[in-house]
Order: structure tokens, then sequence, then C-alpha cells
């Protein structure tokens, strides 16, 4: 499973900055004040050879007892808690800070595995300046520049080479050599997962056992129905209470987004009777964004009236548009009912997230495609899509090759994905579409 790094610091250090440099992206809201992010905020990242998820949080004030400040104690003392290694983010320019001592004790209390890093340090990488926050007894100092990139690889190396990561394994080939299907269950707290797995288990009177995995405490149920192997991968509150602060909630998101990276097949549930939250949201964003095959559960179906179905069926059209081809169940996990369709989606989504497409076929598809509707010209070109063939499964990736192929529109893509779809029956499951533009030989000829 993924590491998980945790950036903590006082407000306004640029934890956010890092976690956008990191990500590759511009998930995290960033501006020149203190005090804007105070939640969590999670995130894939890659850098060199490590893949890691990375938490950014708000400012810490491990001694703050009342109002906003304490809610944000409490959200970095679970990010700290859930990562394998913590970066402590200081200010190279401001200097050292009564705060920054406060973070450091509490830092090194846990005994987490910390990595100190002086942001905004452009040009001061030699300076003196970052010598007076070895006070902190973090160990070495290390200047980077979240803004413009500097050191950045260098402080992700630090802080994962001493943890000796074992190579992840490709979960694709090893289900398929196994035969077995790993299937995660993901949703908030308290939206009736362990009731489904229960339910499930009574139902079948499969002999189940608990047997531990990583230092997460995920627990992994293996199964069998109807000569299929199963290995089912559990998120519900697992961890053991004597590794939890009483005061912080005891749902971990990292233990979901393992989960979700370690299977082939997700199964998100949702609550009736609160809708779709943000949370939800987020999580069915990170299935999309992981590839992973999905099948769209709602619980606690019988606790509601109609009108509030109507409300659930046309918020999860709105909020969650982007699981279109995701096959859609309503159930109570408590009293049994519906559950068992689940099963059928579920073994369609993992047959199409490992179909294998023919090279010819695809081709074909495309060429008819292309009949149908060329694409838009751009300017004084018109993009040629000449074949297709696969390039890789969970999910299924399907690589075409031509020329001008940049001017290709989504609106195009979306088009050709609707037609692969149809043809290869792939419900349930992304599909991603890359286009390779072939080389202009004399492009470099005057």
């Amino acid at each position: 499973m993924k590491p998980v790094m945790a950036l903590v610091g006082r407000p306004n250090v640029g934890k956010s900055t890092l976690f956008n440099r990191l990500t590759k992206s511009r998930d995290a809201i960033v501006a020149d004040f203190a005090g804007l992010t105070r939640d969590r905020h999670y995130g894939n990242a890659k850098q060199g050879r490590y893949e890691f998820i990375v938490i950014d949080t708000g400012g810490f004030e491990p001694a703050a007892e009342t109002g906003i400040y304490k809610e944000m104690a409490k959200q970095t003392q679970q990010a700290v808690a859930e990562a394998d290694v913590v970066v402590f983010v200081v200010d190279a320019r401001e200097g050292l800070s009564a705060q920054d001592h406060d973070i450091a004790n509490y830092l090194r209390k846990l005994g987490k595995p910390t990595v100190l890093a002086a942001n905004k340090a452009e040009g001061m990488t030699a300076s003196a300046q970052l010598s007076e926050f070895y006070e902190l007894g973090l160990g070495e100092v290390n200047g980077i520049s979240a803004a413009h990139g500097q050191g950045i690889r260098d402080l992700v190396d630090l802080a994962f080479e001493p943890l000796q990561l074992p190579e992840e394994p490709d979960d694709a080939a090893e289900a398929q050599q196994s035969g077995i299907v790993k299937l995660a269950v993901a949703g908030r707290p308290n939206v009736g997962k362990s009731t489904l797995i229960n339910a499930w288990l009574g139902e079948e009177r499969m002999v189940a056992f608990d047997q531990p995995g990583t230092t997460r405490d995920a627990i992994s149920v293996p199964f069998e129905r109807n000569g299929q192997k199963f290995e089912l991968i559990d998120t519900a509150g697992l961890r053991r209470k004597g590794k939890v602060f009483e005061a912080i909630e005891k749902f971990s998101v990292v233990k979901t987004l393992q989960a979700i990276e370690s299977a082939n097949v997700v199964l998100l549930l949702l609550d009736a009777t609160q809708g779709v939250t943000d949370q939800d949201a987020h999580i069915a964003g990170y299935i999309l964004e992981s590839g992973r095959a999905v099948v769209l559960a709602v619980n606690k179906w019988d606790a509601v009236d109609a009108y509030a179905r109507e409300g659930v069926r046309r918020q999860i059209e709105t909020r969650l548009p982007f699981l279109k081809f995701a096959e859609m169940h309503f159930i109570s996990a408590k009293k049994r009912q519906g559950i068992g369709p689940l099963w059928g989606s579920i073994a369609q989504a993992h047959k199409a997230a490992m179909c294998k497409m023919t090279t010819p076929v695809l081709t074909r598809l495309l060429q008819e495609a292309v009949q149908f509707q060329s694409p838009k010209r751009a300017g004084m070109f018109r993009p040629k899509l000449r074949y297709a063939h696969q390039g890789g499964m969970n999910p299924p990736v399907i690589v075409v090759h031509g020329n001008s192929l940049e001017h290709v529109t989504d609106a195009y893509k979306r088009f050709l994905e609707g037609r692969f779809r149809k043809e290869f029956n792939l419900v349930g499951t992304p599909l991603r579409i890359e286009m390779k533009t072939s080389k202009n030989p004399y492009a470099d000829k005057e």
C-alpha cells in the first residue's frame, strides 16, 4: 500500500503550496494570509520512484484548547497518526518562532519519523539564516522552495529512504494469476459498511477469518461465492483503541484511500438518509482517479419516503455525474434487502476492468467512428486517427495513434468512449483513451 506523508507546521508557512507541488495540482487553496486551510486534505503524489498519499493540514497549535484552533489541532493530530512520515514545514524568511518550538516538542514526543523543511529558502540553501532551525532538535534542516520547486525531490527521497518501502506488486497481474477478486467496501462513517459485510457473510454462511494486514490495521476477509474467490477489504473503523487519540475521530480516510488503491473493484456505499455529501464526492473522485471498477449502492433505502428517494436520485445525477458508467443499487443492509444482486454487478465490473480488446477490432471501431463523425478541424489541420490498440487493464486503456491528435476535443473523446463501451460492454469500469501523435520526419529539416 502507498505510504503516507503528512505536512504540518504553523499557519502560512507554505504547506498548501508544497501540497500542490507534490500532487501536481491546484487542489489546495493558496493565499497570502494565515488560517486558510482548516481541514485535512488528501492527494496522490509521485516524486521520483516514490508514489504516496500526502495530507495537507491547517496551522497547528498543539496547546490550543478552544475554538477553531482546537478543531484544527485535532485534524493535524489525526493526520500525524495516519502518516508514515511527517514533514515539518517552517518559514525560512520569518525565522524561528515559539510556535515552531511547541510543534517540534509535540513531534519529538510521538517519535514519528520527521523531516524538517525550511520553506521559502530561495537562494538561501547555504545561508547561516537556516542554522537557527537546528535548535528544534529534529536533525538536518532542508532548505526548499515550494513555490519554485527547489529541493522537493531531495526532500521526498530523504523522507522515504529510511522507511525501506517494499516494491508495490502489480495488482491486476496478481489478481489474474491468483483468480481472486479484491473488493473494497468504501464510504463515509456509519453508512452501513460493517452491516453489509456481516449480511453477506451470514447469508452465504462462509467461514471467514481476520488476516492482519498493514500497520494501518486493515482487515482482509477471504471468502468464496459460487466458486469465485474474493478478498474483501474492510475499511470500517478497524484501528485499535490504543493507537487513536480519544478526542479524534476514529475514521481514517487513509485506510479508505489505501483500500481503493489495492482493490480491483470498489463498492461505494452511500447513505439514503443523508444524501450525497462532499465526502462521498471526494471518495468517488478518488476511485475514478485511481481507475478502479466501481459499483454504487445506496443503503438505508427502507428508511426514507418516496420524496427523499427522488431527492437522492437527483443528487447522485448532479454530484456524481462522472460515475454514470457504474451500476447503481438501492439496498437495506440491515434488512438484507437488495444485497444479492450486488454480486452480479461486482462480477460484471471486474470482467469489464480486465477486458482484453484486440487491435484489429479496436482499429475497425475507430475507423467506423471516424466515418460516422470526423473530429473537428483545428485551423489548417484536421486530426487523423489511424489505428488503436489496448494499452492496459484495470482500468482498460485504449491508445489511439495518428496525426495532429493534440487537437482532438474532449467531446470527441467521449464520443469514441461511448462506441468502445458499447462494443465491449464496459459497464462499471473507467475507460481511458490516450492519443499518441506520430512524429513528422521532416519537422527538423529546412
